[in-house]
């Protein structure tokens, strides 16, 4: 059985019934009977009664009374936020409560605000309250209004945070008075709002308010704003038409009379500025352009440092990192294009606990040895990691019974969430900075699914990427490819003694023989790298997240330019850690200024109070508005 719909007359008798006006200390009672005794008519207007020279038993006098309510340390003082008329009306009740009647409410009130109290019915008892001119609505259940129970009266309408899906309603008999309205936060949709915000239903309209609802057509909403002369005060930002890059400039050309939009005053300049660009309004594209920029990664570990050094037999280990984040999916494929499921097995990190013990104190002298005998510490727990090569992932395209067996085995964090893609900066190597220097611009027709994207926001990862190679295994001596290789060889040492015989003549040609000698051994010598590289066989890398956390996008909905922060994902590397990376830096520079410098990084490695830098990346979403017409007019064209 369905529950009876919440009112707002009843609400408002409901919040009456709760001041307790007609209960001590308010009312009347024992406690202040000699004061209406005999009862006597009074004017409502005479709001304290006259005093008499003494009270009787038992009884209180009004300023005692008033204390009870107004201390805050009483039990029955009003609750911390209540209105100016609650507490008015409350003294009321103890200095002439003969005064509060029906009557008396119908005609006191001029401001009613019902928040929060899940009304879903303007009843006709509305129109009891004949001097109503602000009547406050926010934060219920409204889905409809029927305007003809609204009093005529009414100056101010809000009705935040309801359900209202059109304004058809409101336009059936609006309040003729009406110079503000409050619509934002609901649920307005489709391009036929605009037919409803015309000087044919609101023609003393000076403030309007449609936040954060799902509104799309610019064009035909400035087409209708346009006959409200009066309006002075418009709010549109959190719309999907507020995303397109002309938003601002075609708005404040198309609508001269405007003083402030979106909370902030339209300055002369802006005028000036996006002089014409209403014209322009057959041109206008229906998208939204945004510029993802990621910047520096730090505090990344080096886990090279923890691998054994590869034998013949390998296996050749190389590390790879790069930050991911989610984007909205747009309509003509642009995952496709760039995007593409970052997901593989994940390995847990190895431990780093116990190379503390073989790890010396002394950061100079024994460095040699701690370093020595901490990579054979973990040699045998990393090899036992590497045997289990991982399964290579499925693409988006691949069936949901072949994801849904992998995603078991996979962190779920290099999964894109239900209507995005993951994009990835460009693999770099270990570095103590590193610098992505990425820069994405994603252009977006599907505004009201980017509106959704920005509110939930994004999720920005830093990833490791491990790729294992194995040499190729050797052909055996008998085999085809073998005996091939052992006649060309044969061959090859042939030509070798007849270009030896021929360089002997002449002392001109053996200087040249030399230079062209030295040649083929480069040769010779990058051939066999490469012969090498492609001999090496690489298993499916294996994916580690160092850090992830989400990214907040909506103040690009509330008017900001720009997201700009630094995600902090705490500290990833250890002192162990750091102390052998700097130990290999220092194996690997030649200059004695290097080593000085790495040998005074390693004694602060050693002290006390040294601390790892925090895993961090810097990154900045940017939503691209034009600030002139020209800027605009350029980017109007699909």
């Amino acid at each position: 059985m369905e529950t009876p719909a919440l009112t707002v007359s009843a609400a408002v008798w409901e919040h009456l019934r709760k001041l307790c006006l007609h209960e001590f200390p308010c009312g009347t009672g024992s406690w202040n009977k000699s004061r209406f005794l005999p009862q006597t008519y009074r004017a409502w207007r005479e709001l304290i009664p006259r005093e008499e020279d003494a009270v009787g038993p038992g009884e209180e006098t009004v300023d005692a009374l008033l204390g009870l309510v107004c201390s805050p340390h009483s039990p029955w003082a009003l609750l911390e936020g209540s209105s100016a008329e609650d507490r008015f009306l409350r003294e009321l009740a103890i200095q002439n409560p003969l005064m509060l009647k029906d009557s008396f409410f119908y005609t006191y009130f001029r401001s009613l605000r019902v928040v929060d109290k899940q009304v879903s019915l303007v009843d006709k008892d509305l129109l009891k309250f004949v001097k109503l001119e602000e009547l406050v609505l926010s934060a219920n259940q409204i889905k409809e209004i029927d305007t003809t129970n609204l009093p005529p009266t009414l100056k101010v309408l809000e009705l935040y945070g309801n359900k209202m899906t059109s304004m058809e309603c409101l336009c059936s008999h609006p309040p003729p008075r009406l110079q503000h309205l409050g619509l934002g936060h609901n649920k307005l949709l489709g391009p036929l709002e605009s037919l409803y915000v015309t000087s044919d239903y609101w023609p003393n309209l000076i403030s309007l308010d449609l936040s954060f609802n799902d509104l799309t057509d610019l064009q035909g909403m400035v087409s209708g704003l346009r006959t409200l002369q009066r309006l002075r005060l418009l709010v549109l930002q959190g719309n999907p038409l507020a995303l397109v890059p002309c938003y601002r400039g075609f708005i404040i050309d198309g609508l001269s009379g405007l003083c402030v939009l979106d909370d902030i005053t339209v300055a002369p300049s802006e005028k000036h500025l996006f002089r014409g660009l209403s014209h322009s309004g057959d041109l206008l594209a229906h998208e939204a352009r945004l510029v993802v920029t990621v910047g520096h990664v730090r505090g990344v570990l080096d886990s090279s440092v923890l691998d054994p050094e590869p034998g013949p037999q390998g296996p050749f280990i190389t590390y790879s990192y790069y930050v991911t984040y989610e984007f909205v999916e747009d309509e003509e494929g642009e995952g496709d294009e760039y995007g593409r499921v970052l997901a593989e097995i994940v390995k847990p990190p190895p431990s780093t606990e116990q190379l503390g013990e073989d790890i010396p104190k002394e950061p100079i002298k024994e460095a040699e040895d701690s370093v020595g005998s901490g990579l054979a510490s973990q040699s045998q727990s990393r090899e036992l990691e590497e045997s289990g090569a991982s399964a290579p992932l499925p693409r988006p395209m691949d069936s949901a019974e072949e994801q849904a067996k992998l995603r078991p085995r996979l962190d779920p964090r290099l999964w894109p969430s239900p209507g995005t893609v993951l994009f990835s900066t460009v693999r770099k190597p270990w570095s103590d900075v590193i610098p992505c220097n990425y820069e994405m611009q994603h252009v977006l027709k599907d505004l009201v699914r980017l509106k959704a994207f920005l509110l939930s926001g994004t999720t920005v990862t830093i990833v490791e990427e491990k790729i294992l190679s194995w040499p190729a295994v050797p052909p055996s001596p008998n085999s085809p490819s073998a005996a091939k290789k052992g006649k060309g060889e044969k061959d090859k040492k042939g030509k070798e003694k007849d270009k030896e015989e021929k360089n002997k003549k002449g002392k001109d040609g053996k200087d040249k023989a030399g230079k062209g000698e030295k040649e083929p051994a480069k040769e010779q010598k990058g051939s066999k790298k490469k012969e090498l590289r492609k001999d090496l066989r690489q298993d499916p890398p294996v994916l580690r997240v160092l850090g992830s956390g989400p990214v907040d996008l909506e103040p690009l909905l509330s008017g900001e330019p720009f997201v700009s922060t630094v995600c902090n994902f705490g500290v990833v590397r250890t002192l162990e850690t750091d102390r052998l990376t700097l130990y290999r830096n220092s194996k690997k520079k030649k200059s004695e200024k290097a080593k000085n410098e790495i040998r005074k990084s390693l004694v602060l490695v050693y002290e006390s109070d040294y601390r790892p830098d925090p895993l961090t990346v810097e990154i900045q979403i940017q939503l691209i508005q034009g600030h002139s017409t020209e800027e605009a007019l350029r980017m109007l064209v699909p």
